[in-house]
């Protein structure tokens, strides 16, 4: 105490403007701090470390400034104190919370913190660091100085006119922190594609809110949904139901599932030949040309993305349900911790003890994955955090193709098969710089844009990344059991850069229109089965949401029972209607694109629709909308809580644990013994991973075509 005595405060603290800033500023530290040594935020450039170092500022003045408002002396102080006190709260709590799950906490997860802490048992202790003490020790001298008076609590209350303009300042100021972010990140908060980008652009503070306000609506949607809701879906899906083709009903029966994500992959790519500036010509993916083409392949050119603002993550809620994204946002997002789902993972867990699971070399809360393959019913999920992730082997959006490929090849051989995996391919990512140096193992196009200069060259990388996997899955033995199922998951180029594009797919960049804009959703789909022969190009209008019906068949699983807005592709009754989350859709017969009808075959506008053809269109955009319509109502009214028909059982998110899965699937097969059907038990308990060839990213570079 003797020492306290002897302390002098500085003058400013015995104001409560002065105190006021002085805990700001140390709350922006703490930030910072959490920012740049608990965080992995992946700043990619000067631009976004400047959004956020001043990202903390707004909501900290904005929420500190209600204690200037208070008049009286004592409870303007402890007002304050209070808030400091909560907010110091709300970043160590997210600094424990991200060591132990590498993301942030949502107002969900503080509404069932009994389950986090439950989650965190005897590892709690172990969270903790010997720095953690500089989160809090300014907040104990503080108030310690408080009660021995140090800092002596200023009589005078702040003027009204300040307490407003320092409110009006942060809103000010968080408008703008809000512009930039925007900037830098497009649809930040439309799309919410990760609470990562949220927190990086527009700090803790502001994404509680956030999470809070969306938490809020979906909850009060969901709270209005009822049974006779579920009751007119499942009707509609009953007569939507197209039954299966007997000819492929159950032909991949038994075996293991692997889809292999192509990342913004379109159609136009397969067969594909670029001219480099001295007129040769280069396949771009002359693997995956040649499973195309293959008899062991069902391929698919008519086959269309459909997705929303949700890109990847509406292309997996599609291919794992068969219901579309969300209208605005992700579903994945905004429901997909919350609601109950009858996916893939689940359906083959449950019909036919299959193992499933995710491959994804980034981080697991982008599109809030680690938290929605739970509900979807996915027994493991391999991050970033499962892989060596380096400057040297990966870019903004994680591990590049060729080492996540290999490196997942130490997990996949210790999967119990029958299994259903799923391959997140990402080096074919916007913006396409990943492999445009002057030493590119491929020719770079010759546009004014740069971004489909490079689509090329990345796409040649996957290619040669999945021949790679290939040949592992020959060389291991998972090849001649297995369906390998290959899908774009939504396009590369954009709309707004599709006339640049025109020349090099044989358009005119003068005359590129609407339908043009439409042809580009087509994406692959292709199905392998080793040791099929009636394979071939299949011309069937579909798209990822006819994606499970039409592999559940396959696995000879009858998806009647199942609430799927999609139809079976090899179905003799599929409607061939494809509905785009714009209300958009396109059909074997017409294309309608806003009130525009297009006749599909010839690309040609209608421009004086007949009474007939005006009826025939709109019937077709009427069927295309109630489609949209009933999912929108499943999702949003979180509707399949209330449906029982499947005889599936309810997937309880707290039975999966996403932490020292390896160690999980070792113990299994130590508890299965000779029973274990992993590859790794088959192979005399040896791993397979020396059986990967992979030509490493340097070597890929430096190859030249």
């Amino acid at each position: 105490m003797n020492n306290i005595k002897k302390i002098h405060m500085p003058n400013f603290l015995n104001t409560r403007l002065g105190l006021f800033g002085f805990v700001a500023v140390l709350i922006w530290l703490k930030n910072i701090f959490a920012y740049t040594v608990d965080f992995h935020l992946r700043i990619e450039n000067a631009f976004e470390y400047f959004i956020l170092f001043i990202n903390p500022i707004a909501s900290t003045f904005f929420l500190l400034a209600i204690a200037l408002y208070v008049r009286r002396k004592r409870a303007s102080y402890i007002t304050m104190m209070v808030i400091y006190f909560l907010m110091t709260l709300l970043v160590f709590s997210n600094v424990v919370y991200y060591r132990e799950f590498t993301d942030f906490i949502t107002v969900n997860t503080m509404l069932g913190a009994g389950k986090v802490a439950s989650g965190l048992g005897e590892s709690a202790l172990r969270l903790f660091r010997p720095y953690d003490v500089l989160y809090w020790i300014d907040f104990i001298i503080i108030g310690v100085l408080l009660l021995t008076k140090k800092i002596k609590m200023d009589e005078r209350p702040v003027r009204a006119r300040v307490a407003v303009s320092i409110t009006m300042l942060s809103a000010l100021f968080f408008v703008t922190n809000l512009t930039l972010a925007e900037t830098a990140r497009p649809q930040l908060l439309g799309r919410q594609f990760s609470r990562d980008y949220i927190v990086k652009f527009l700090g803790l503070n502001a994404f509680t809110v956030y999470d809070g306000v969306t938490t809020y609506q979906t909850n009060q949607v969901r709270a209005e949904a009822s049974e006779n809701d579920m009751d007119a879906v499942a009707d509609y899906v009953k007569e939507h139901h197209a039954a299966p083709n007997p000819d492929t009903f159950g032909i991949a029966k038994g075996k293991n599932v692997i889809y292999i994500h192509l990342e913004s992959f379109q159609q136009f790519l397969i067969d594909y030949k670029l001219k480099d500036e001295q007129g040769v010509e280069h396949v771009v993916t002359p693997f995956i040309n040649s499973l195309y083409h293959s008899n062991s392949t069902y391929s698919f050119d008519n086959f269309f993305h459909q997705v929303g603002q949700g890109k990847t993550s509406d292309a997996e809620t599609m291919f794992e349900n068969s219901l579309f994204g969300l209208d605005q946002g992700s579903l994945f997002t905004q429901v997909g911790g919350k609601n109950t789902f009858e996916a893939a993972p689940a359906i083959l867990g449950q019909e036919a003890g299959y193992t499933s699971a995710v491959f994804h070399g980034n981080a697991g809360n982008f599109w809030n994955r680690n938290e929605t393959y739970k509900h979807l019913g996915y027994n493991y999920f391999f991050d970033a955090n499962y892989y060596d992730v380096n400057e040297d082997n990966s870019f903004q959006y994680g591990l590049h193709d060729k080492p996540f490929f290999q490196q997942s090849a130490q997990y996949l051989e210790h999967l119990q098969q029958p299994f259903y995996s799923k391959f997140i391919a990402v080096s074919n990512h916007y913006p396409y710089s990943q492999f445009t140096n002057n030493e590119a193992g491929f020719p770079i196009a010759q546009t004014n844009d740069e971004t489909i200069n490079g689509y090329f060259a990345t796409a040649n990388y996957l290619d040669k990344a999945v021949e790679e996997f290939f040949n592992y899955l020959k060389a291991s033995g998972l090849y001649e059991n297995s369906v390998i199922v290959l899908y774009g998951d939504h396009y590369g180029v954009s709309t707004s850069r599709n006339q640049n594009l025109a020349e090099l797919v044989g358009k005119s960049k003068s005359t590129w229109n609407d339908f043009d804009n439409s042809t580009m959703q087509r994406v692959p789909y292709m199905i392998h089965i080793p040791g099929q022969t009636n394979g071939g190009i299949n011309h069937t209008y579909g798209g990822q949401i006819d994606a499970l019906p039409t592999l559940l068949h396959l696995m000879g699983i009858d998806t009647k029972n199942y609430i799927q807005m999609g139809q079976d592709l090899f179905s003799k009754e599929n409607a061939q209607l494809v509905a785009f989350r714009n209300g958009n859709y396109v059909s074997p017969k017409y294309t309608m694109l806003g009130s525009s009808i297009y006749d599909t075959a010839t690309g040609r506008l209608i421009e004086e629709p007949t009474e007939q053809q005006k009826q025939e269109a709109q019937a077709l955009k009427d069927k295309a909308n109630l489609q949209l319509e009933m999912s929108d109502q499943t999702t949003n009214g979180d509707l399949l809580r209330f449906y029982t028909n499947s005889g599936l059982t309810p997937v309880n998110p707290d039975d999966y644990n996403y932490k020292d899965q390896l160690e999980q699937l070792e113990k299994i097969e130590a508890d299965k013994g000779q029973k274990s059907t992993s590859v790794y038990s088959k192979n005399d308990n040896t791993s397979t991973v020396d059986k990967y060839h992979t030509e490493s990213y340097q070597d890929y570079l430096k190859s030249g075509q």
